[in-house]
């Protein structure tokens, strides 16, 4: 495949110590980087240092960079990344780390590095970048990266408008003319009217605020449907334990094959509406009476999700749900980023794959009054206790484990 216009411009100018892609979804960012990395690499094989991959977590690396190299090279040259986190590519061997957490990269805390290709720089700890600035300390040290842009006061766009030694190079998604068209005009729906539009088509640094669940905020009426019982896959219920000022949330989602979200119930139990507020006991009464409402509806639950926070209350329901509804696996739920949950959210409404029915009214008002924090100057979901995060959270861990890792960018197809 020929490079594009703005992939040769690369290649010709990105002879700094920082270059920095930033942009656009599917924009050919990263596919440039397939035939950079083993460039460098290379270049620099007989040299002092070690070469280094980061990413996100461990996993987003094998998929975004280790699978597709071997794709192209073969496993010979680059081969999978072992226990001790190191992978062999083009005859050198390289630390392939997680970045969200400063303490995965102590395996090169302290050593000089000469090449380091940066996968998703957006999502790292920021103190996995400061202790990267030290460690490229060869005068032949350079870094590759690429990014979807956040927020403009992110400390990364910081970084990218200081006056170190970078060549950065912008993306929106139209610079890529090898994308199938009808992809492009699909993305473009799902992301329409929203933040992430901006920053995911047009490739540019823009901050959240209002409303974030925009299009449905202005029509949720449009969203309620009836439901198609016989081609559910299957049905997961999400489970939020309140703090003391608010209640527990229970919410259960029905998936299809073709990547549909149909919200079937929602409920919500404030602990001001029962005089000896709700223990244990009470609360796994309340969860068998939503399972049982569940079941004689639309059928038999799968999984069960429930804040990882609060193990005690999750091991009662747990508990009670194997004398009552055995079937039901109770499990915790990973709490993945809030933000990336926000993401899969809005992209399933943007795609024509989010429904509710009528019996969802809590997190119908849920979804209609959750704003961005206008006070925080990074990017975070209001959580005063103004709107009902509870419930948000409660249908948030029914879906979470539909999408891995961030910025996954297409939610149709696959349950």
């Amino acid at each position: 495949m020929p490079f594009t216009k703005k992939q040769r411009e690369y290649l010709d100018h990105a002879n700094h110590r920082w270059n920095i892609k930033q942009g656009a979804t599917r924009s050919g960012k990263t596919y440039l980087d397939y035939f950079v990395i083993p460039k460098r690499i290379r270049n620099v094989i007989d040299k002092d240092g070690l070469t280094v991959i980061l990413g996100n977590t461990k996993g987003t690396l094998q998929r975004n960079i280790i699978e597709p190299l071997q794709n192209m090279y073969g496993t010979n040259l680059v081969t999978d990344i072992k226990s001790d986190n190191t992978a062999y590519l083009f005859g050198q061997k390289c630390y392939c780390l997680g970045a969200d957490k400063v303490t995965r990269v102590n395996q090169i805390r302290g050593a000089s590095i000469k090449y380091c290709y940066g996968d998703e720089v957006a999502t790292w700890n920021r103190e996995v970048f400061t202790m990267l600035k030290s460690r490229l300390d060869k005068s032949y040290s350079c870094f590759d990266g690429t990014l979807n842009p956040e927020y403009p006061t992110h400390w990364i766009k910081e970084f990218i408008d200081s006056d170190a030694d970078i060549y950065c190079q912008s993306y929106c998604i139209d610079d890529n003319p090898t994308l199938d068209p009808a992809f492009v005009e699909n993305l473009k729906k799902e992301y329409a009217g929203t933040v992430y539009y901006d920053r995911y088509i047009l490739g540019k640094w823009k901050r959240a605020e209002g409303a974030i669940y925009i299009k449905f905020a202005d029509n949720p009426s449009s969203f309620i449907a009836s439901v198609d019982r016989e081609h559910i896959s299957r049905i997961e219920i999400g489970v939020d334990f309140g703090g003391n000022g608010s209640g527990h949330a229970f919410v259960a989602t029905a998936k299809y094959a073709s990547g549909k979200r149909h919200v079937l119930i929602s409920r919500k139990h404030m602990k001001s509406d029962f005089p000896h507020g709700i223990d244990a006991n009470l609360l796994s009464d309340l969860f068998l009476k939503f399972v049982s409402d569940v079941v004689e509806k639309y059928g038999k639950p799968s999984n069960a999700y429930y804040d990882n926070a609060e193990t005690v209350l999750g091991q009662s329901i747990k508990n009670a749900c194997e004398k009552e509804f055995p079937y039901l696996h109770v499990r915790p739920a990973v709490k993945k980023k809030i933000n990336d949950r926000i993401e899969y959210t809005v992209q399933l409404m943007g795609a024509g794959l989010f429904f509710i029915t009528e019996d969802c009214e809590t997190l119908s008002k849920a979804l209609q009054d959750a704003v961005y924090n206008s006070k925080s100057l990074e990017e975070e979901r209001l959580d005063d206790g103004s709107t009902d995060i509870d419930t948000l959270d409660a249908f948030e861990y029914s879906i979470e484990r539909d999408f891995s890792g961030t910025h996954y960018h297409r939610v149709i197809g696959g349950i």
